[in-house]
């Protein structure tokens, strides 16, 4: 993941040295988006590229819902990212029913990103989301993706509201209502929010966290990696990793109290994935 924990490395020559180092342990799937740091990820990542885009699946991300703004955005893009092609393009952050309708308008960016699949910009186009997973259900269902990215976690933060006014969540979470959806449709499912912001690692460890995520019918898991010792450490779990049984990742998730569940599903509700 190239997000705000690819970020936080400040001086950019270490930040290239801890790509180009994941890379080297064997990590073939980049996650970027144009949001983040305003192109500074993409611009790092590109950096990379020049010499290692064969060795990568790489993915960025698009904000506009307009689609003559989505195509002038991806074409800054593959500039920044220094390449002629991407494997993935998602439309990032679905929010709710109307964001939908405004993705899927005559205009909007779906069917800008089916022209950009159409012309070879792009091998597939996706689409992901945070908090609003009986939106992407019908996204998923009633549109032709390739890719999904949903908040999988051991927290199942989508709980009832149940006592917490404040927190309104559709019936269900990602993994009993979109994830389903998208298995079915055989697209490719990617694993986001693993450890929760980091919020989930007072209940459960890395370790667990990460396993029971890709214990789903999941393609791959991104995780952000703020550290190099954390790469190492990730590499090694997937290096040596068999899948939990449903019961032992019920176990995990009960390691994390409800309260924790709650916050985290507020958290996601406003979360600006930037």
């Amino acid at each position: 993941g190239a997000g705000s924990r690819f970020l936080m490395y400040e001086e950019e020559d270490v930040a290239l040295a801890v790509l180009n180092d994941a890379i080297d342990m064997g990590i073939t799937y980049i996650d970027t988006a144009q949001s983040y740091g305003n192109g500074k990820s993409e611009e790092r990542v590109g950096k990379v590229m020049r010499t290692r885009r064969k060795e990568v699946f790489l993915t960025t991300k698009l904000t506009a819902r307009k689609g003559d703004e989505a195509l002038r955005a991806l074409e800054v893009s593959l500039k920044r990212l220094q390449v002629d092609q991407l494997d993935l393009v998602h439309i990032h952050a679905l929010e709710g029913d109307e964001d939908l309708a405004a993705i899927e308008s005559p205009d909007g960016v779906l069917k800008a990103l089916y022209k950009a699949r159409d012309e070879g910009m792009t091998r597939f186009i996706g689409i992901t989301c945070h908090a609003a997973p009986a939106t992407l259900k019908t996204a998923l269902e009633r549109h032709d993706f390739n890719c999904t990215q949903m908040a999988l976690n051991a927290a199942r933060a989508r709980i009832d509201d149940d006592g917490f006014k404040a927190v309104k969540m559709p019936e269900g979470g990602f993994e009993e209502v979109a994830l389903p959806v998208a298995n079915k449709k055989g697209l490719g499912v990617i694993a986001m929010k693993v450890f929760g912001q980091e919020q989930l690692l007072d209940y459960a460890s890395p370790e667990q966290l990460l396993r029971y995520s890709l214990s789903l019918p999941v393609a791959a898991a991104v995780a952000g990696m703020p550290k190099r010792e954390h790469i190492q450490q990730n590499v090694e779990i997937a290096r040596t990793f068999k899948p939990l049984s449903k019961q032992e990742r019920a176990e995990i998730s009960n390691l994390i109290p409800r309260e924790r569940r709650v916050a985290l599903a507020r958290f996601f509700a406003n979360h600006a994935d930037v």
